[in-house]
């Protein structure tokens, strides 16, 4: 009398295992979502660029006496670009934009004053930094908002 057999084969079950493997790798994706954690991370990197930029300014107005004031604002060329300065800063988010490489440039908007927004975000008001330009007593300040990010 033949046995019967019980239960699976090891190679029924490597199948099924991956069969397994491959549904849950292409509907993973589905359901997660990083683009938020991406447009947060990009707000952060934008903060560290506007301050490196603004440090670069700051260093070539200072060597060329071409600080300025809030009322006789400087100037100082930067790769190409004239940015206008107050006590030695960028003195606004635009004119900083400037001596940044924002790409792709339709990704961010400086049109709001003072401010650099990730256009893409779902509340792009709440995805951006606020800079604060410089004072005759204190530096320029860099706010991040990414709640809406």
């Amino acid at each position: 009398m033949k046995a019967m057999q019980k239960g699976f084969t090891l190679i029924e079950l490597v199948v099924v295992i991956v069969i397994l493997g491959i549904l849950a790798a292409t509907a993973l994706p589905k359901f997660v979502d990083l683009s938020s954690d991406a447009r947060k991370s990009v707000i952060k990197g934008v903060a560290g660029s506007m301050t490196a930029a603004n440090a670069m300014i700051y260093a070539k107005a200072q060597a060329n006496t071409t600080q300025g004031t809030s009322s006789t604002p400087g100037s100082t060329s930067v790769s190409g670009q004239t940015i206008a300065t107050e006590y030695g800063f960028a003195n606004s988010a635009s004119e900083l934009a400037k001596a940044m490489d924002l790409t792709p440039a339709a990704d961010f908007s400086t049109s709001t004053a003072g401010e650099i927004q990730h256009a893409k975000a779902p509340t792009p008001a709440s995805c951006k930094v606020v800079y604060t330009k410089a004072t005759s007593t204190s530096a320029p300040t860099y706010v991040i908002t990414d709640s809406g990010c």
